[in-house]
């Protein structure tokens, strides 16, 4: 699995995402706009694996400056049905995680729902250890 930073909303990763998104969200895939937003956004990276020829997987990894430290928050990890256990998705953390390194942070966190069974287990072999936090959102 070869792993990119998307740098441009082209027809494969709109195409791409638009297969990906479902697979993790109820949400709506973004617009081809809303795509190159993102890609444009400065201290956000959208990590894609390919392989063969056809995006398999992707992650969003978010860095910013806080007054105690480098924040870096991976976001809306997803591999395709398909693909998965062919280490795309480790593929993908290992990417970030070394672009979060280089870039200062001390950490990377990231959240994941506790039926997202496989993508838990993904997460625990890779390192990343459950922290004893409340999570909390106020919807807008």
């Amino acid at each position: 699995v070869m792993i990119s930073v998307a740098s441009v909303a082209d027809d494969e990763l709109v195409e791409a995402v638009r297969r990906l998104v479902p697979q993790l969200s109820s949400a709506p895939p973004p617009d081809r706009e809303a795509l190159q937003r993102l890609i444009d956004t400065s201290g956000v990276a959208l990590l894609v694996g390919g392989a063969g020829d056809r995006i398999v997987g992707m992650l969003t990894l978010a860095m910013f400056p806080t007054p105690t430290r480098l924040r870096a928050i991976i976001e809306d990890v997803v591999v395709d049905s398909a693909a998965r256990g062919q280490g795309a998705g480790a593929a993908l953390l290992r990417e970030a995680a070394r672009l979060a390194g280089a870039a200062g942070a001390p950490c990377v966190d990231l959240t994941s729902r506790p039926g997202r069974e496989a993508a838990n287990r993904l997460y625990r072999s890779f390192g990343f250890e459950l922290r004893e936090t409340n999570a909390y959102r106020l919807a807008l």
